[in-house]
């Protein structure tokens, strides 16, 4: 959706949306590279160069390079809004947006398809609502036309009032709103707005799903025709309506007396209806019509890309062509309310992360009753709102509040304490772990930014859990080297300075480029790599990194389990392959810490992302004080298990949600869509 959107918002306020009218014709001024102008020399005469171009381009530098200058023809663009019945009532504030948007981007006019209001009602409830829309539309800073639709003519009496008059809302809506049929000419273009529910001229029912009732008068037929003799003339043509009857159907076939017209006329350059609430492109004989989405309206967003969303088209006007492109309501950006304040403190935001007070404990069956709080502190000289929700796949949460809202003043905080309870039944498949999901708003004198929702995992205590038993079919940690990954939080691997060891079973599927096996390399610490296939062992001492590697002759291999293991002894570092030393370098210092993550299955940026990702399998990764294994050889344990010098072993044989089971440290994070699977 973010392509769609940034191209169309390039487009409108480039004023040159998406061409969906006729091509360019010949005189269109030359692509910057042509060689066959020279708009960087200011002598006319030696560019070629009428005197009026070379008047209009200055420069005191000379370059081969063709400028060409835009045309100066009297072009202008126009807005048109869709539906906005059928919504919540909020769906007010929608179009509220719209207008100020649209006030962003200054078009000469807008023109609007129908359905302004809810209607179907008395006259009380109709004025309410025509009086709630037009206030809406006051702050429009440019002139703005209505076109009727059934939700704003259709009179529906109250249960037991009087019956529904024969004209329904048409008399109320032409002294409130205008004509119910009109035309109004701009610059070179004239606008005509058609009426489409007018009733059935046998039987006076207005029913938009039946096709005798969608039927045009002569009196308006007779009207366009008229009007059409008056516009022939004109460079361009656009008509207005509420419902798209070129689709047939339930519309039936009169709007073929319509389109005849339009079709002879000649210089119809586009038809725009609303209606249906979603966008739909029907081009014929030359004339291109659109449907337009809502702008307020019912809208269920099914496919945002294929028309579904709220909405407005910028339509720009040019002698030789029509461009047309549609703007999600939201796209359209302030930018003088960018202040070189909101751009340094907004991101800010991004990186607050909660500071729990406690951690919810798992008992044997499941079970969980206690409270646990957190609080969240504002880094930015504004204030800002908070918005914190609590959730699970897992039906069987309870969260007293589920959800917070809270305003934070500048450098201010907000603490909170939530009750959490589980029903306890068995630690079963169904088990997830909550995650509370995390937005503010960054508030300004003039406007609010939305900064992006995170997922946070509630923080969970499994290390009163019983381990899990040795499953029949042990499993191993699968890695699509994308993203996935186990991350475990600096703090809890506490391995000191000196001598170590480090290791774990690997089994590839594939070799491309740098691949991270486990780690924490950011010029500090250590890791494993493989180089398209060829192994080394990296630790960084007193400040620079040293390097065991592989021989060529002694490549991981792909669709194998072996087992690696990294030893650093005080005054050399050691690299095994399955038991055997293939790379060793003398090396002694201080070990070089960092605060980052330690990677299970790629390495850590500087930021604590996962990079150079590893695809294939990792099982037993374990990390001890001292040099585990010395000499040659060795022979390594399918399952290598903990020693009293063990600070960090994960056997991958279970999980709780993201949480690995059975391990050291507990609680070590599945993430980035890694996975347990049956071995």
């Amino acid at each position: 959706m973010l392509t769609l959107l940034s191209s169309l918002i390039v487009c409108a306020l480039a004023g040159t949306p998406a061409q969906v009218g006729p091509s360019p014709q010949e005189g269109t001024p030359a692509p910057p590279n042509d060689p066959g102008h020279d708009h960087g020399k200011p002598d006319a005469g030696a560019t070629g160069l009428t005197k009026q171009d070379a008047a209009r381009f200055i420069t005191s530098r000379k370059s081969g390079i063709d400028l060409p200058l835009p045309s100066e023809e009297d072009s202008f663009f126009f807005a048109v809004y869709g539906d906005r019945t059928g919504g919540p009532a909020s769906g007010v504030q929608i179009l509220r947006e719209a207008v100020a948007e649209t006030n962003l981007l200054g078009p000469d006019l807008v023109m609007t398809v129908g359905d302004l209001i809810e209607g179907y009602n008395t006259e009380e409830p109709w004025m309410e609502q025509m009086a709630e829309y037009k206030d809406a539309m006051a702050p429009l800073r440019m002139p703005w036309f209505p076109v009727a639709g059934n939700h704003d003519i259709y009179y529906r009496p109250e249960k037991g009032g009087a019956p529904r008059p024969a004209e329904e809302h048409e008399g109320r809506y032409e002294m409130h709103f205008g004509p119910l049929w009109y035309a109004f000419k701009h610059k070179s273009a004239w606008f005509i707005v058609l009426y489409t529910d007018e009733a059935n001229p046998d039987t006076g029912e207005r029913n938009f799903n039946k096709a005798d009732s969608q039927r045009m008068s002569p009196e308006q037929l007779s009207w366009l025709d008229e009007t059409l003799k008056i516009t022939s003339q004109a460079e361009h043509c656009f008509v207005f309506c509420h419902h798209p009857r070129w689709v047939g159907g339930n519309y039936g076939d009169d709007w073929d007396k319509v389109h005849e017209r339009l079709v002879k006329a000649g210089n119809i350059k586009g038809v725009f209806g609303g209606h249906i609430h979603r966008m739909r492109y029907d081009p014929k004989d030359g004339i291109e019509y659109f449907a337009l989405a809502t702008i307020g309206g019912h809208q269920n967003g099914t496919v945002p890309e294929a028309g579904f969303l709220h909405c407005y088209d910028i339509v720009t006007v040019r002698k030789d062509r029509i461009e047309r492109a549609t703007l999600p309501v939201g796209a359209a950006m302030d930018p003088r309310e960018i202040t070189g304040e909101v751009s340094a403190q907004a991101p800010k935001l991004v990186e607050v992360r909660p500071h729990w007070r406690g951690a919810l404990r798992l008992g044997v069956t499941g079970e969980v009753s206690e409270t646990i709080g957190f609080t969240v502190t504002n880094p930015t000289p504004s204030n800002v709102e908070l918005e914190a929700r609590f959730q699970s796949t897992d039906p069987r949460w309870r969260f007293t509040p589920d959800h917070v809202h809270g305003k934070i003043g500048p450098k201010g905080s907000l603490r909170v304490d939530v009750r959490v309870s589980r029903d306890g039944n068995s630690i079963d498949g169904g088990l997830a772990i909550p995650t509370m999901t995390l937005g503010f708003d960054y508030l300004t004198e003039t406007a609010r930014f939305a900064i992006p929702i995170r997922e946070i995992l509630v923080p969970f205590d499994l290390a009163t859990l019983p381990p899990p038993a040795i499953p029949e079919l042990e499993q191993v940690l699968d890695l699509d080297g994308a993203r996935s990954h186990i991350a475990i939080a600096p703090r809890a691997v506490g391995l000191p300075d000196g001598p170590f060891t480090v290791e774990t079973w690997v089994n590839p599927n594939s070799f491309k480029g740098r691949q991270g096996v486990v780690g924490k390399t950011e010029s500090s610490e250590f890791g494993f790599f493989a180089n398209n296939g060829e192994l080394t062992y990296m630790v960084h001492l007193d400040g620079a990194y040293h390097e065991a590697a592989g021989p060529k002759s002694s490549p991981l291999v792909k669709g194998k389990w072996q087992h690696i293991a990294g030893v650093f002894d005080g005054e050399e570092i050691r690299l095994y392959l399955d038991g055997q030393l293939i790379g060793r370098k003398e090396a002694s210092g201080k070990r070089t810490p960092n605060n980052l993550p330690f990677i299970i299955g790629g390495d850590v940026d500087r930021r604590g992302n996962v990079t150079a990702s590893l695809k294939g399998q990792l099982d037993e990764v374990r990390l001890s004080r001292g040099a585990v294994y010395t000499g040659e050889s060795f022979q390594p344990a399918r399952r290598l298990g903990t020693t009293k010098d063990t600070v960090l072993y994960l056997p991958m044989d279970a999980a709780i949600g993201p949480y690995l089971r059975g391990g050291m440290p507990a609680g070590a994070t599945l993430k980035g869509g890694a996975r347990l699977l049956q071995r």
